[in-house]
Protein backbone atom coordinates (compact mmCIF):
# COMPACT_ATOMS: atom_id res chain seq x y z
CA UNK A 1 0.00 0.00 0.00
CA UNK A 2 1.74 3.14 -1.23
CA UNK A 3 -0.11 5.55 1.06
CA UNK A 4 -0.09 3.44 4.25
CA UNK A 5 1.82 5.30 6.96
CA UNK A 6 2.71 2.07 8.78
CA UNK A 7 4.07 0.50 5.57
CA UNK A 8 6.21 3.62 5.17
CA UNK A 9 7.50 3.22 8.72
CA UNK A 10 8.21 -0.48 8.14
CA UNK A 11 10.07 0.40 4.91
CA UNK A 12 12.06 3.14 6.73
CA UNK A 13 10.55 5.88 4.56
CA UNK A 14 9.40 7.65 7.74
CA UNK A 15 11.75 8.00 10.69
CA UNK A 16 10.53 6.87 14.09
CA UNK A 17 11.94 5.62 17.39
CA UNK A 18 12.18 1.88 16.92
CA UNK A 19 12.02 -0.28 20.06
CA UNK A 20 12.16 -3.68 18.37
CA UNK A 21 12.59 -5.04 14.86
CA UNK A 22 12.94 -8.40 13.19
CA UNK A 23 12.14 -9.76 9.74
CA UNK A 24 8.37 -9.80 10.32
CA UNK A 25 7.58 -7.11 12.89
CA UNK A 26 8.56 -3.68 14.07
CA UNK A 27 7.70 -1.94 17.36
CA UNK A 28 7.93 1.83 17.63
CA UNK A 29 6.78 4.69 19.83
CA UNK A 30 3.33 6.10 19.09
CA UNK A 31 3.50 9.78 18.12
CA UNK A 32 0.04 10.36 19.64
CA UNK A 33 0.75 8.96 23.12
CA UNK A 34 -2.20 8.15 25.35
CA UNK A 35 0.05 7.11 28.24
CA UNK A 36 3.63 7.80 29.33
CA UNK A 37 4.59 4.57 27.57
CA UNK A 38 2.71 3.98 24.33
CA UNK A 39 4.14 2.00 21.48
CA UNK A 40 2.80 0.10 18.51
CA UNK A 41 3.70 -3.28 17.09
CA UNK A 42 2.97 -3.89 13.42
CA UNK A 43 3.64 -6.66 10.95
CA UNK A 44 5.91 -5.43 8.17
CA UNK A 45 3.60 -7.15 5.72
CA UNK A 46 0.52 -5.03 5.03
CA UNK A 47 -2.47 -6.67 6.71
CA UNK A 48 -5.42 -4.33 7.13
CA UNK A 49 -7.19 -5.76 10.18
CA UNK A 50 -7.05 -8.64 12.62
CA UNK A 51 -9.82 -10.21 10.52
CA UNK A 52 -7.38 -10.43 7.61
CA UNK A 53 -4.80 -12.60 9.40
CA UNK A 54 -4.96 -15.98 7.68
CA UNK A 55 -4.91 -19.29 9.52
CA UNK A 56 -1.47 -19.92 8.03
CA UNK A 57 -0.26 -16.75 9.77
CA UNK A 58 -1.48 -17.77 13.23
CA UNK A 59 2.16 -17.76 14.41
CA UNK A 60 1.55 -13.99 14.63
CA UNK A 61 -0.12 -14.28 18.03
CA UNK A 62 2.74 -16.15 19.63
CA UNK A 63 5.36 -13.86 18.11
CA UNK A 64 3.47 -10.67 19.02
CA UNK A 65 3.06 -11.77 22.64
CA UNK A 66 6.79 -12.40 22.82
CA UNK A 67 7.51 -8.94 21.39
CA UNK A 68 5.06 -7.32 23.83
CA UNK A 69 6.74 -9.02 26.78
CA UNK A 70 10.20 -7.99 25.59
CA UNK A 71 9.34 -4.35 24.84
CA UNK A 72 7.27 -3.94 28.01
CA UNK A 73 10.36 -5.00 29.93
CA UNK A 74 12.68 -2.65 28.09
CA UNK A 75 10.29 0.31 28.52
CA UNK A 76 9.92 -0.33 32.25
CA UNK A 77 6.23 -1.23 32.45
CA UNK A 78 6.45 -5.02 32.74
CA UNK A 79 6.37 -4.96 36.54
CA UNK A 80 3.88 -2.13 37.08
CA UNK A 81 1.45 -3.16 34.37
CA UNK A 82 0.43 -2.39 30.82
CA UNK A 83 -2.57 -2.62 28.55
CA UNK A 84 -2.70 -4.23 25.11
CA UNK A 85 -5.25 -2.92 22.60
CA UNK A 86 -6.11 -4.14 19.12
CA UNK A 87 -8.82 -2.13 17.40
CA UNK A 88 -10.44 -3.95 14.48
CA UNK A 89 -12.15 -1.75 11.87
CA UNK A 90 -13.47 1.78 12.07
CA UNK A 91 -16.28 1.28 14.62
CA UNK A 92 -13.71 -0.02 17.12
CA UNK A 93 -11.45 2.99 16.56
CA UNK A 94 -8.96 1.62 14.04
CA UNK A 95 -7.75 4.79 12.33
CA UNK A 96 -4.96 3.26 10.23
CA UNK A 97 -5.97 0.23 8.21
CA UNK A 98 -2.79 -1.71 8.88
CA UNK A 99 -2.96 -4.20 11.73
CA UNK A 100 -1.33 -2.70 14.80
CA UNK A 101 -1.20 -3.49 18.47
CA UNK A 102 -1.09 -0.69 21.04
CA UNK A 103 0.87 -1.29 24.23
CA UNK A 104 0.25 1.34 26.90
CA UNK A 105 1.68 1.72 30.39
CA UNK A 106 3.20 4.06 32.90
CA UNK A 107 -0.09 5.15 34.46
CA UNK A 108 -3.17 3.63 36.09
CA UNK A 109 -5.97 2.68 33.72
CA UNK A 110 -9.66 2.47 34.49
CA UNK A 111 -12.20 -0.14 33.47
CA UNK A 112 -14.28 -0.28 31.41
CA UNK A 113 -12.38 1.63 28.73
CA UNK A 114 -14.03 4.29 26.52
Amino acid sequence: MNDCIFCKIANKEIETKILYEDEQFIAFEDVNKQAPVHFLIIPKKHIETLNDVSDSENIFAQKILSIIKKTAGQTGVAETGYRIVINCNRDAGQEVLHLHIHVLGGRTFSWPPG
